[in-house]
């Protein structure tokens, strides 16, 4: 059984040309590729490393609790980002001035927005929280 692919657009965009990344089976390559040498992140146990590492050094992000923890951490100081209600804070902040972005129906917006010039990308699926993780910080740390 093969299973899916989630491809993820850049903007609005659902045109095969625009996929920045393709999710599937842990793991997520450079644009339409599933050719191992084109992994950018594996996501394992909670965890987000780099590549197709699963090495304890490796890792970029620890996630816990709609919690997103730098590297290897799960200590209050280094949390990155928080998940909630369908937005993405800054740091421990659930305050509306400290949201990065909004999911909507398969499309992620910049900060409090749900308009369409403010889409950054958009999923051809939903997917787990730690699988988004790993496509926020392709979108903006890789490219």
């Amino acid at each position: 059984m093969v299973k899916a692919q989630t491809k993820v657009y850049k903007g609005s965009s659902t045109y095969s040309g625009d996929i920045f990344c393709t999710l599937s089976e842990g793991k997520v390559y450079k644009n339409t590729s599933t050719y191992s040498g084109d992994i950018l992140v594996t996501i394992r146990d909670g965890k987000i490393y780099s590549g197709t590492s699963t090495y304890s050094g490796d890792v970029l992000y620890t996630l816990r609790e709609g919690k997103v923890y730098a590297g290897n951490s799960t200590y209050s100081g280094d949390i990155r980002w928080t998940f909630s209600d369908g937005k993405v804070y800054e740091g421990t902040s659930t305050y509306s001035g400290d949201v990065l972005a909004t999911r909507k129906e398969g499309k992620i917006y910049k900060g409090n927005s749900s308009y369409s010039g403010d889409i950054l990308f958009t999923l051809d699926q939903a997917v787990r929280m730690e699988e988004f993780v790993a496509i926020w910080h392709v979108f903006n740390y890789v490219y």
